[in-house]
């Protein structure tokens, strides 16, 4: 069953500056869908615009439906509601979605209680230990009660997950979530996802420039260059035998691939 579907999706910016031409997509429930290009392919730009934030003077057209809901026709109100409900974000830097000033523990039970997942501030609070514990956090309680800058980066990564994760999302969109962390943890944080895919039915939008980080997570790999996708199909394939040039190149750069 499709629950993330993109079809035409082209994202123009002022200046006549295409980031995103003619992009379709098809995303199972519980799926797992790999955006990979170098930078400035325009595979953010792609996930940003599911999310309902292409950016500013950003000229949208297409369809995005999430389980067939539409999601370039809703006012920002509505969107407000679903992201965060049914679609998840994880950034690049955890510090785009925690507050430096605050405790991770009630950043998560914020969120809970703003979607109404929770009806108490003590189940609220139980919640936001048992997310934390579901993103691999091995000392819940001290995070919870600890400010991000007193955390280490891949701890920062694991509670930027937990909040994205908080209100049992339908799908998470996680962009280039790794790439400052180092080899051990970011295998981990790859692994974590694929976690939350079995355990918990999310699907995944991974947006990447590493191989690596596809081969890990498998699935499906969408192929992004000049804002066009060049190349798809089952990760097991594309990046062992690659049909495209650009793809091929890719795969053949590689420090990490067998050849």
């Amino acid at each position: 069953m499709s629950l993330l579907r993109v079809d035409d999706l082209t994202v123009t910016y002022p200046g006549g500056v295409r980031a995103a031409d003619g992009v379709s997509l098809d995303l199972a429930a519980g799926g797992a869908l790999v955006l990979l290009g170098e930078s400035g392919s325009g595979k953010t730009t792609v996930a940003r615009t599911v999310l309902g934030l292409p950016g500013r003077g950003a000229a949208v057209t297409g369809r995005v439906r999430l389980a067939g809901t539409d999601l370039l026709g809703l006012d920002e109100r509505t969107l407000g509601r679903i992201r965060g409900r049914r679609i998840g974000y994880v950034p690049q830097d955890p510090a785009a979605v925690l507050d430096p000033l605050r405790r991770i523990g009630p950043q998560i039970t914020e969120v809970l209680r703003r979607h109404r997942v929770a009806d108490s501030r003590r189940a609220a609070r139980a919640d936001a230990l048992r997310l934390l514990a579901t993103a691999g956090v091995p000392d819940p309680e001290r995070v919870a009660r600890a400010h991000p800058h007193e955390l280490s980066g891949g701890l920062r990564q694991r509670a930027a997950i937990a909040v994205a994760v908080s209100c049992g999302p339908e799908l998470l969109i996680a962009d280039e979530p790794t790439t400052a962390l180092d080899a051990l943890v970011r295998g981990r944080i790859l692994d974590l996802f694929g976690t939350l895919r079995t355990d918990c039915g999310i699907a995944l939008l991974l947006v990447t420039h590493d191989l690596a980080a596809a081969r890990r997570i498998g699935g499906e790999v969408a192929v992004m260059r000049t804002g066009r996708i060049v190349e798809r199909g089952p990760a097991t394939r594309i990046l062992a035998d690659p049909d495209h040039p650009f793809t091929t190149d890719l795969v053949t750069a590689d420090p990490g691939a067998d050849r």
